[in-house]
């Protein structure tokens, strides 16, 4: 199903994005060297219920995952890319975290993920797929304009991806958001220009561009079911914000 929002839709929708930019920013901060994944999840809820919003993750039970989710956000560290679940881990310096989260409020919809490095260390390849994965994003949010087709935005963000020297697995890639959280239409981060869906004011998209450093194979991991990581244990990242097209060109809800 695609759903394409009203100009009342559209302003819950602004409402349930900045609810998710704001949570993502504040757990950034406090996600520091001896943060436990499990504090995160819980500050997350925390979070959620202050704003008046319901997690898309509890009872999420999709056919690639072994039952519900259960938490409230997907915490992925260095080689977990993907839908990762909170364990009892405690940051180390220079770890790579990805923090996915979706919310809906008010019968909207919002879904938005960042990549950072936890504590001083700095590695050089984790500081060049993040910023790969930032400008992909980028990139794709640019090529989102009415009248324009899926396959510009998928174009853009596995163009840049490419040029940066990353395979591209297109088994996951970003999808349609409105009511519910996945929706049609799915978004490749990999296409061709001029195909595919045309692009309409009042279509909201999660567009969320992620690699890995030296494969495009994920294997699920086999303890939890449900966190994607990837198949050489090398380290992954990952970025996405919601954007809402309008008369203007792409809106990013989730800054």
């Amino acid at each position: 199903m695609i759903e394409i929002l009203n100009p009342s839709e559209l302003t819950r929708a602004r409402e349930t994005g900045a609810v998710v930019g704001r949570i993502l920013q504040t757990l950034r901060t406090r996600s520091v060297v001896g943060t436990n994944l499990l504090e995160i999840d819980q500050w997350a809820g925390e979070m959620i219920a202050d704003a008046g919003a319901q997690s898309c993750y509890i009872d999420y039970a999709p056919s690639f995952g072994r039952g519900p989710f259960g938490h409230y956000i997907c915490t992925g560290v260095n080689d977990a890319v993907l839908h990762g679940m909170p364990r009892d881990y405690p940051l180390a310096d220079g770890d790579l975290l990805t923090l996915d989260l979706a919310v809906v409020k008010d019968g909207v919809a919002a879904d938005a993920a960042v990549s950072f490095l936890v504590g001083a260390a700095r590695p050089a390849e984790s500081v060049a797929m993040i910023d790969a994965t930032d400008r992909a994003l980028a990139a794709g949010i640019a090529a989102a304009r009415p009248g324009g087709r899926l396959g510009d935005i998928s174009f853009a963000i596995g163009s840049t991806l490419r040029a940066a020297g990353y395979r591209i697995n297109t088994d996951f890639g970003g999808h349609g958001i409105g009511s519910t959280m996945h929706q049609d239409p799915h978004v490749s981060n990999m296409g061709r220009p001029g195909r595919g869906y045309q692009l309409r004011p009042g279509l909201l998209l999660a567009l969320e561009p992620w690699v890995m450093a030296d494969t495009d194979r994920l294997i699920t991991d086999p303890e939890d079911g449900w966190t994607l990581r990837s198949a050489t244990g090398c380290r992954t990242a990952h970025s996405e914000h919601t954007i809402a097209i309008t008369e203007d060109g792409a809106e990013i809800l989730t800054r």
